[in-house]
């Protein structure tokens, strides 16, 4: 893309705010060397890496990559074999444990092809944890190298102490002694390496050693006893051991560094990637941005889109549409009615999509991709160059005729201007007809009249405008296309206070022309106007639609409920009359507990009704029977035998629709699996086995759901909370299924 074009279009401050969301130095740099690409396959694959980054933000949360230092340089020392220094090798293991956080938030335990474009690279970044350890266990900090280091280190810091001792034993035995008279102060000092005591200058005599170092004044002089010379120099000698074990220690750690090079190279490569990758979509949400489409046929389709440098809390959507009917669209409308703003859209969602950054669009939004994209826009005269504003302009078109294609984007604003009217939109129109001829996509916004006139008679070019509401006198900054916009010079001025004599003084000494295509253009704003109300009335009346249909279902839903009250209810009496009614006669036929199965055809006392056995006998002695479609518990004691010829009888008789609901509520399972259906689909099967569960008398079902997006799961629990069969229900736990399976207890019936 052309340099000039970037900074009309301001993409370079988009660039600018991606940067500030990169957290290393190295992705800063990254961010900051974007620019828009032209291969479709690669401009899709960095759109799918900012959505992946972006939907794993929206479900886990902000990720930082802040304290990554940039290690490269000590990679390259570690290439020719050099010995890094504790601060280096504290960076890498710096970013070895950020390397083991990153991991952490990334990697999940999920089947192939649920995968997205991130996983790999979190996969493949390596922790080195030994290594990284080792490092912490050597250099607890930047100044310090540890005792535990090495056994050599720790002997030969071991032996400085002892001297160390010593000398200051020896030391402190002569400031406090009879050398104090002679002494400036009672205390140790340190020149050059060497321990040393302040004696008064007029007393040098009187304590042998070397002098090292002078007070500024003269009168002290620091003095190294010839007592502890010996110490001194011992002492030097085991400092420069410590100074060779110290450097042991770092040429071992480089050594471990340098055969992980590969590994610490591709996690520097990896963390930056991601690192980029997530500045994007934290871009992304930072304007609701979504990913756009992409073509390569010049179609541009933007919906509800916002300049991404304007509040968005502010900034009017538009709807932008161009390439497919027309490749050339004009804009006309007043100053400051936003179509510059317009324009800049365009250009900048083009350059933003192509270098992988989502817009702040509707998604779905479609953008085309373009070799080059060439604006003309703004006042850039060249004071250097002692060009006017039209001049600097034809500048510039000039350079776009000869260099655009029909794989370019072409954006101009106020073609023509800066020169007499009649010329500057007979140019302007020649402009977009050749524009027009070489199949160029074209985006021009005007004044002239004459543009507005082409547009109409010229097949594949359309007209828009920027909406201006004349009662406000302000501009509503939304952009119609298919209708040329008004000058609204004579409205306006009549509205701030021109008599109106001199407004049809002015309307008279128009053209018969040009006044007949004002009249047109007022004609299809009024059209527009109505046709607006109209579709604003007719979402009012599907509104109202709707909600009168959510009203009847609440009522149809309702009238279900009271429906099936009324029938548990009578059936509970049912129930209790057969129960409270007297013994009949006992069969000779007797049965103990032991000879109960599952199957076996009973007869129950109390109610003189027939079934099979359910359920064996808990420790109660309670246990279901099996009655047509319908399941009772009862105690054992109060069963007899029965032929099974009579305990089939009902089943014999019942209708086929019993006989079906018998079937299902013998055999239902406990569990039913949704996975991979919509939302509507999978309710109506989930409604269906709630009813054949509640029969069964099952008391606690699973539902697999899967985990996916969560839509399905929320459809689920959303169903879940209006059924009255339902007692609770939860997510599995992590043995159970986890957040792929809601397990449901359901309430007890009779």
């Amino acid at each position: 893309m052309n340099e000039k074009a970037l900074r009309v279009l301001e993409y370079n401050k988009i660039i600018g705010r991606l940067a500030e969301f990169a957290g290393s130095g190295q992705a800063k740099e990254r961010c900051r060397a974007l620019l828009p690409g032209s291969r479709l396959a690669d401009i899709r694959a960095a759109l799918r890496e900012t959505s992946d980054a972006a939907v794993r933000l929206s479900k886990k949360g902000y990720l930082s990559f802040q304290g990554i230092g940039d290690i490269r340089g000590s990679l390259k020392r570690l290439e020719i074999g050099g010995i890094l220094s504790t601060g280096e090798l504290l960076e890498i293991a710096n970013l070895l444990e950020i390397c083991e956080r990153i991991k952490s938030y990334g990697c999940r335990d999920i089947p192939e092809e649920q995968k997205d474009s991130l996983d790999d690279r979190f996969a493949d970044l390596r922790l080195l944890a030994e290594f990284t350890a080792e490092i912490r266990h050597c250099i607890p900090s930047e100044e310090e190298i540890s005792d535990n280091a090495s056994p050599g280190l720790r002997q030969v810091r071991r032996a400085i102490r002892h001297v160390n001792d010593k000398i200051h034993t020896k030391l402190a035995s002569m400031v406090s002694g009879s050398a104090r008279a002679y002494l400036q102060d009672a205390v140790v000092t340190m020149r050059n390496g060497r321990f040393c005591i302040p004696v008064k200058a007029a007393h040098k005599t009187q304590i042998p050693g070397m002098i090292h170092d002078q007070s500024s004044s003269g009168s002290t002089l620091f003095v190294e006893p010839t007592a502890v010379m010996k110490l001194n120099n011992e002492l030097r000698e085991l400092e420069i051991q410590e100074e060779k074990e110290i450097q042991k220690i770092l040429a071992s750690l480089s050594a471990m560094a340098a055969e992980n090079l590969s590994a610490l190279s591709a996690d520097v490569r990896i963390l930056t990637e991601l690192d980029f990758i997530f500045a994007k979509a934290k871009l992304s949400i930072s304007y609701d941005g979504a990913e756009p489409l992409f073509n390569e046929n010049g179609w541009i389709d933007i919906r509800k889109g916002r300049h991404p440098l304007l509040d968005k809390r502010k900034a009017v959507p538009i709807d932008i549409r161009l390439g497919r009917e027309y490749r050339l669209l004009i804009i006309t409308g007043p100053n400051t009615g936003g179509k510059t703003v317009s324009l800049k859209t365009v250009g900048l969602f083009t350059l933003m999509g192509q270098a992988g950054l989502h817009i702040p669009a509707l998604p779905d939004s479609e953008l085309s991709v373009f070799e080059e994209v060439f604006a003309d826009i703004g006042d850039e005269q060249s004071i250097e160059q002692s060009l006017s504003t039209f001049s600097s302009h034809m500048t510039n078109v000039s350079e776009i005729l000869k260099r655009a294609n029909e794989k370019s984007l072409a954006l101009f604003d106020e073609l023509g201007a800066g020169t007499d009217p009649v010329e500057g939109a007979a140019l302007a129109t020649a402009i977009l007809a050749n524009l027009r001829q070489r199949g160029i996509c074209t985006m021009a916004t005007t004044h002239y009249s004459e543009l507005k006139v082409y547009a109409l008679a010229t097949p594949g070019v359309e007209n828009g405008c920027c909406e201006f509401d004349v009662e406000t006198l302000r501009p509503t900054y939304r952009l119609l296309i298919g209708i040329p916009g008004r000058s609204n010079a004579f409205a306006i001025s009549e509205k701030l206070g021109i008599p109106s004599e001199i407004i049809e003084d002015a309307k008279g000494r128009m053209a018969e022309e040009k006044e007949g295509f004002s009249d047109l253009l007022s004609g299809l704003e009024q059209s527009r106007l109505m046709l607006e109300k109209e579709r604003k009335e007719a979402e009012a009346r599907n509104a109202k639609a709707a909600a009168l249909e959510a009203e009847l279902e609440r009522k149809t839903r309702k009238l279900e409920e009271e429906r099936e009250q009324l029938l548990r209810e009578a059936g509970e009496k049912a129930g209790k009359a057969l129960r409270d009614a007297p013994d009949c006669a006992k069969g000779p036929e007797e049965l103990t507990l032991g000879e109960l199965k599952i199957g076996m055809p009973v007869k129950i006392r109390s109610m003189n009704l027939k079934g099979t056995v359910s359920t064996l006998p808990n420790a109660k002695g309670d246990l279901y029977v099996q009655i047509g479609a319908f399941r009772s518990r009862v105690n054992w004691k109060e069963l007899e035998r029965s032929d099974e010829e009579e305990a089939h009888t009902l089943a014999k008789n019942r209708t086929g629709a019993g006989k079906i609901r018998m079937s299902k509520s013998m055999n239902v399972s406990a569990e039913i699996n949704l996975t991979g259906k919509n939302a509507d689909d999978a309710l109506a099967e989930l409604d269906k086995y709630l009813d054949d569960a509640v029969i069964a008398h099952v008391p606690q079902i699973w539902i697999v759901h899967g985990k996916g997006t969560g839509a399905l799961r929320k459809a689920v629990h959303h169903y879940l909370r209006r059924q009255k069969n339902v007692d609770s229900y939860r997510l599995g736990e992590l043995a159970e299924g986890g957040e792929g399976v809601t397990i449901v207890r359901l309430k007890k019936s009779s």
